[in-house]
Order: structure tokens, then sequence, then C-alpha cells
């Protein structure tokens, strides 16, 4: 299903779960993150999978996420990351995010891509 673009996409209380990760990364198809959004500022919460407890805060700008992630995982580690996305409107109306991460606390990066669950 492919998407289409939109100036005026907003988070504020959207699902979305992860539907791909690299290798390095925590996120996965049990991974909910339950968003809120204020103009250009977004934030979420979110668990599940190996992350126990996660939050993340950044800006949107257009169809573009900038945002800061901290997290809890199972084994009681903590771990902080940047990362860039790209917000696409899937044709049934969900949203779609490609996100590109970094850890700032460890090594490792690479690419989640994040689906809307209603």
């Amino acid at each position: 299903m492919r998407c289409y673009m939109s100036n005026n996409i907003s988070l504020d209380g959207r699902t979305l779960v992860g539907v791909t990760n690299t290798d390095d990364g925590e996120v996965s198809g049990d991974t909910k993150f339950h968003f809120e959004q204020d103009g250009e500022r977004i934030y979420a919460h979110y668990g599940g999978g190996d992350v126990v407890d996660g939050h993340l805060v950044g800006t949107v700008e257009g169809n573009q996420w900038d945002i800061r992630y901290t997290q809890i995982n199972r084994n009681h580690e903590t771990a902080t990351g940047h990362s860039v996305g790209v917000i696409e409107v899937l044709k049934d109306g969900r949203l779609r995010v490609e996100d590109e991460w970094e850890w700032e606390s460890q090594r490792g990066s690479g690419e989640t891509v994040l689906e809307e669950i209603k």
C-alpha cells in the first residue's frame, strides 16, 4: 500500500507500532508509541517487546520529524538516541514513518519503520 504526502500531518492521539527495524535497535512489532502533538512539538510514551519504558520529544515540520529518545530495556539498561524521520499518510489514512536513528549512549544506528494501528 503506497502513500501520499500532506503538509498538515498530526500525530496527536495516534498509536504507532514497529514494523521493521535493524539489528542494533530494540523496537519491534510489540512496541507501541502513543503520540501527543502541540503545534510543531511532538511527544510519545512507548513500550513493549524489549523496551520496558521509553519517551521521545521532538519537532515536526511538514512531513519530517527530528526527535530525541530515552528508554530502558528488559535488562535494565538505559539508552538515548536521536533520529530523523519522514512521515507519510497511507491510502487508508494511517500514518507510516521511515526513521533513521543513531544511539548516542552506545554504538549502533539503523532504520525503523513505524505504522499506525487503529
